[in-house]
């Protein structure tokens, strides 16, 4: 039961973070209708996700104390932080050198390389998976800010809130069949 209530609290915590994080990147592209339109709903849907995940972090600290390692806590804290050091130097470092649209591009491969380590941290080995189509989302931005009119941030940021929303959606499933599980 515990093992359930930790799992379900983990997939919560994934859906809230990420649920925010998508509702972010969905609002970098500045785009018309109908695909403006399309944002926004996925923004709405994100942050319904988020409030979900919210959810089942409180529903799973009302059935017992969160169990903390402090290992893993500092290891989340020393990735988190060498991500907002590399984001935060590059973008400063693209607006310098005039390639501001870039920023995005560079930040949404930072997102994805910042997956791969916290995969064993999380205990959540498809987080590489998702690392790996974070930063194909930015290749992805890269390419069209190079060879065509379309701004980088529109095709990063709608890639990346979308997969960030897909995960966030996962994690809802994941914990909605762990507290089925547990009544069940």
């Amino acid at each position: 039961m515990a093992a359930l209530a930790d799992a379900r609290r983990r997939a919560g915590l994934t859906a809230l973070y990420l649920g925010i994080f998508a509702t972010i990147w969905l609002s970098v592209p500045v785009a018309e209708p109908p695909f403006g339109a399309v944002l926004v709903a996925a923004s709405i849907a994100a942050l319904m996700t988020a409030g979900a995940g919210g959810a089942l972090v409180i529903r799973g600290r009302i059935e017992g104390p969160l169990g903390r390692d402090a290992a893993a806590d500092r290891k989340y804290l020393v990735i988190f932080a060498g991500e907002l050091a590399a984001a935060g130097f590059g973008a400063v470092l693209l607006a310098v050198t005039g390639r501001s649209a870039y920023i995005p591009v560079l930040v949404g491969a930072v997102v994805g390389v910042h997956f791969w380590p916290l995969a064993p941290v999380l205990r959540d080995p498809a987080l590489r998976i998702l690392a790996i189509l974070v930063c194909l989302a930015a290749l992805a931005g890269l390419i069209a800010g190079a060879m065509s009119s379309v701004p980088p941030g529109t095709v990063v940021g709608a890639g990346v809130g979308v997969l960030l929303l897909g995960y966030a959606i996962g994690a809802l499933i994941r914990g909605a069949m762990t507290l089925r599980a547990s009544h069940g």
